[in-house]
């Protein structure tokens, strides 16, 4: 898969300095010409191509932590598990901000 990416690259970059070496070309159409034409294809295509190894990770790491939660090594409300009590979360003792009263003299 990256050989393609990298021909590809190679042919945009080719096509990138013959715009910017050409007499009616410009180096920001050459710019352009390997951005548009180079760059964000291939990232695309790196991005949709890797989307199943992305799945497949994902999975792993949810059945390891099914498997951990399974043998008794993750404790109820641990920090794998969110909370799903449905209430509020409390307010620490201390309040932020203290409340405004009169000065004493």
């Amino acid at each position: 898969m990256y050989l393609i990416v990298i021909g590809w690259l190679y042919v945009t970059l080719l096509m990138a300095l013959a715009e910017a070496f050409s007499s009616q070309g410009s180096v920001l159409g050459a710019i352009i010409t390997f951005v548009f034409y180079g760059l964000l294809p291939m990232a695309l295509v790196i991005y949709l191509m890797g989307t199943p190894m992305r799945r497949k990770a994902i999975r792993q790491q949810e059945q390891q932590a099914r498997q951990m939660a399974s043998e008794g090594s993750i404790q109820p409300g641990s920090a794998v598990q969110p909370d799903t009590s449905g209430h509020t979360a409390a307010l620490p003792e201390v309040a932020a901000v203290p409340a405004v009263g009169k000065k004493e003299i």
